[in-house]
């Protein structure tokens, strides 16, 4: 039994060493190991042999089965450690390659024009003003000096909220009233935000729409300044050769109040061409509504139309958008269709 437990340590030894994977020591461990295996194949025979050879023949089986389990153990780590280096040598990273980016966003091209246009006349002075989206009655259209029976209260015109006074405000014009309220004389404020009207979304109208306004008061305000500052705003905007154009309108919160053409962007008033999309061939695009405070708003405002005198100006940003890029639906800027935005 000696020589038999000596051959299968031999054998076991060199089969080991012989091993060139995880899977081929796996068998030898079962073909020497395992309940059916050589070592315990014997095994079995101890009990044939005399009382007196037992003790040794069975230490040297157990040192047999720890010889191999250690040689197994070894091999094992060895062919791992080979197997690691072998990845790291045939398939390395290459760490200097740039990583894949997530694609950026930027500005809607409505905000990119909001932006331009308050940095226009915050270099004139202007300061920010903003308000609540949600108003009431009296600062969208009593104090603004809208009659009761004006057609904008109409909820065919105005989205209300059910069961009280409240609205989606109209316009950005309830800012001013609430500026004036609470802001001595001189006032110097544009207004950006957006406003809600009962519109069925077509390439001109929207139910949702992007406004700025402007409001300038103090004690020695004229049409002419008023007049100076849309000219300034307008090069600025559109180009320095842009001329402007005041044809007299009506709005009940200024007196006297205009309606303001820029030339098109596209021909001159001077030669208009018959087909231009933009002018229709008058060689004018109406962009604005302004006039002098009307002197009952400056009164809902706190402020005496006897001592002090204002201007205001409004313009819906989206429409300058639709000209400043050559667009013809409105649509387009709130579909929030990437493929559009992205080339912004």
């Amino acid at each position: 039994m000696r020589a038999e437990l000596e051959r299968l340590r031999a054998a076991a030894t060199a089969e080991i060493a012989a091993a060139e994977s995880a899977d081929a020591i796996e068998a030898i461990r079962v073909q020497y190991l395992g309940r059916k295996g050589s070592l315990n194949t014997v095994l079995r025979g101890l009990g044939q042999l005399p009382a007196e050879e037992r003790p040794a023949m069975g230490a040297l089986a157990n040192a047999v089965k720890d010889d191999v389990s250690a040689a197994l153990d070894a091999k094992a780590v060895a062919l791992a450690q080979a197997s690691l280096e072998r990845a790291l040598r045939e398939e390395r990273i290459d760490v200097t390659l740039p990583a894949r980016r997530r694609p950026r966003g930027h500005l809607h091209p409505l905000r990119q024009t909001e932006d331009d246009l308050v940095d226009v006349f915050v270099s004139m002075g202007f300061s920010v003003a903003e308000g609540p989206q949600v108003e009431d009655e009296f600062h969208n259209f009593g104090g603004l000096n809208f009659p009761p029976d004006h057609p904008a209260r109409d909820a065919q015109d105005t989205f209300f909220l059910d069961g009280s006074d409240l609205l989606l405000r109209t316009h950005t014009s309830p800012v001013q009233l609430r500026v004036m309220r609470t802001t001595p004389a001189p006032i110097r404020v544009v207004i950006p935000g957006t406003c809600y009207r009962r519109d069925d979304p077509d390439p001109t109208h929207s139910p949702m729409f992007q406004q700025i306004e402007g409001l300038l008061i103090d004690d020695r305000v004229t049409f002419a300044d008023l007049k100076g500052v849309l000219t300034a705003f307008a090069r600025r905007f559109f180009g320095p050769e842009t001329a402007l154009r005041f044809r007299a309108s009506f709005f009940p919160f200024t007196e006297p109040s205009a309606e303001v053409d820029v030339s098109c962007i596209k021909c001159p008033p001077a030669a208009p061409r018959p087909g231009c999309r933009i002018c229709k061939g008058s060689g004018w695009l109406e962009v604005l509504g302004a006039g002098m405070v009307h002197p009952n708003v400056l009164r809902a405002g706190g402020h005496d139309p006897e001592r002090v005198r204002g201007f205001a100006f409004g313009m819906g940003i989206d429409r300058l958008t639709l000209l400043r890029h050559d667009l013809d639906d409105l649509r387009l800027l709130y579909d929030n269709d990437l493929r559009f935005l992205a080339q912004f």
